[in-house]
């Protein structure tokens, strides 16, 4: 299978109709170098597809070519797929700033869509990353052999055919392709409109990679934008064995409230940050600051900070120089509204209702002084989405209680909530942040790609 594996890439004409459905086609077809095979001349065209039937019954036949890979195999695979991303880093910058070019300067999700050089390096080495990770398959979870004889073990094996709803964010193409072959899965990508050009370069990529090993490259399938079919995948129970939205609240309900097929939620991020009266207030500041503007566009980023009445005016007055360099829009409550207004702070305003228990994704967030740590419970509780909350503290007691007390899938005290995150918590890339409880909660990364099969070994026995 892997004869040909790390020879160069082949010559390779693209005939196959299910690639075309895939929404592009390589015109001037050629003998390809490894820069530009498959992808030489690209074009996106806009066919005219009743049906993405087709493209889920490959990708439920390439569960057959997945499963005969060995651990060392998949290593291998990745390896590969590594090194093609670095090659291609050009190619890929091209091809992204397409899509950069459609996308209106000031859409916060353009910090989303990018992938510049260190981006793209950092993506190839998540995927050797990933390479390294034991393989979740095939572990024994128990064994006993029962009073009639019978052997009966519980292994973990693939989920099967993973789909992935997804929005303007390229890198989840490669992510979620390295996990699940790291795993054993098969992946139909469903990326957004925004991304399609990027999306389209780097499934080929990959599929490339697949086809050079001599494996089903509908192990990975990238799946048509138009809006008409995401219908189908959600219901398409008899091919897909579970799908993974991972976007917006509105995304997530929709996939939530309309699918068959099951669904693991990655929750929108509602992140708090509150300041108790013992803080350190230096530190207070330089977390909420971290929080806020060290990458404002992902769920994980601060939305409100809560601050006791006892240190609101220092903690806002430390923090403010420095929100006021990334100019910060500050939604603050009555209280906060006053001190900021008396500090001359510019991007200021006053809170409404709404913008409590708000995503913001952009250099926006609230603020609101409590009495203290009860109100700040209540808060959270209130406006939660169960993401990953925080306390600021010098009280360890009370640290331990929220760490205990609050309800989300990950709880900091004394920390950024920007670490929330697969890679960071050493976990490798990540599908997303699960907010649901079932199967999987918080870094949704390998480990959690599959599900338990028993076995059952006999000699004949009947009941």
């Amino acid at each position: 299978m892997f004869a040909q594996a790390g020879k160069g890439l082949k010559t390779a004409r693209m005939r196959d109709p299910g690639f075309l459905i895939f929404w592009f086609f390589c015109v001037k077809t050629k003998e390809r170098t490894q820069a530009t095979r498959g992808c030489e001349n690209l074009n996106v065209v806009n066919l005219t597809v009743e049906t993405i039937q087709p493209l889920l019954e490959n990708a439920s036949k390439a569960k057959h070519s997945i499963s005969k890979l060995s651990d060392a195999e998949k290593k291998l695979l990745l390896e590969k797929l590594a090194h093609q991303i670095k090659f291609n880093t050009a190619e890929i910058i091209r091809e992204n700033q397409k899509d950069l070019d459609r996308m209106d300067a000031a859409d916060p999700k353009k910090d989303r869509l990018l992938l510049n050089e260190n981006r793209i390096n950092n993506l190839a080495e998540s995927v050797l990353d990933v390479s390294l990770l034991t393989d979740p398959t095939n572990l024994v979870l128990s064994e006993k052999t029962l009073p009639n004889g019978l052997f009966i073990q519980k292994k973990t094996v693939p989920l099967g055919v993973v789909g992935i709803i997804y929005e303007s964010r390229p890198n989840v193409t490669i992510d979620v392709a390295a996990l699940c072959i790291r795993s054993g899965n098969v992946s139909v990508l469903r990326g957004g409109t925004d991304a399609s050009f990027t999306n389209v370069f780097l499934a080929s990529l990959i599929r490339n990679v697949l086809e050079d090993f001599g494996l089903d490259k509908n192990i990975v399938q990238l799946l048509p934008t138009d809006r008409k079919f995401i219908q189908e995948m959600l219901t398409a129970v008899k091919y897909i064995d579970v799908i993974i939205p991972r976007g917006s609240q509105q995304l997530i309900e929709y996939v939530r409230d309309n699918a068959k097929v099951p669904v693991i939620e990655t929750g929108a991020g509602v992140c708090h940050t509150y300041v108790e009266k013992t803080a350190d207030l230096e530190k207070a500041a330089a977390i909420v600051v971290n929080a806020k503007v060290s990458r404002p566009s992902v769920c994980n980023a601060l939305d409100t900070v809560l601050v006791d009445e006892a240190v609101a005016e220092k903690l806002l007055l430390k923090t403010v120089p420095q929100l006021r360099d990334f100019q910060v829009e500050i939604f603050a409550d009555e209280r906060a509204y006053l001190i900021l207004k008396n500090s001359n702070y510019p991007y200021l305003k006053e809170a409404k209702p709404e913008d409590f228990g708000r995503e913001f994704l952009d250099f926006k967030c609230s603020v609101k002084v409590v009495a203290g740590y009860e109100e700040a419970l209540e808060h959270i509780e209130k406006y939660s989405s169960k993401h990953s909350e925080a306390i600021i503290s010098q009280d360890q007691n009370l640290c331990e209680n929220f760490l205990n007390e609050v309800d989300a899938a990950a709880v900091y005290a004394n920390a950024s909530t920007r670490f929330t995150d697969g890679g960071e918590f050493g976990l490798g890339a990540e599908i997303g942040i699960s907010t649901q409880k079932l199967h999987a909660r918080g870094p949704f990364a390998l480990e959690k790609l599959v599900t338990e099969k028993w076995i059952v070994r006999g000699d004949g026995q009947v009941r």
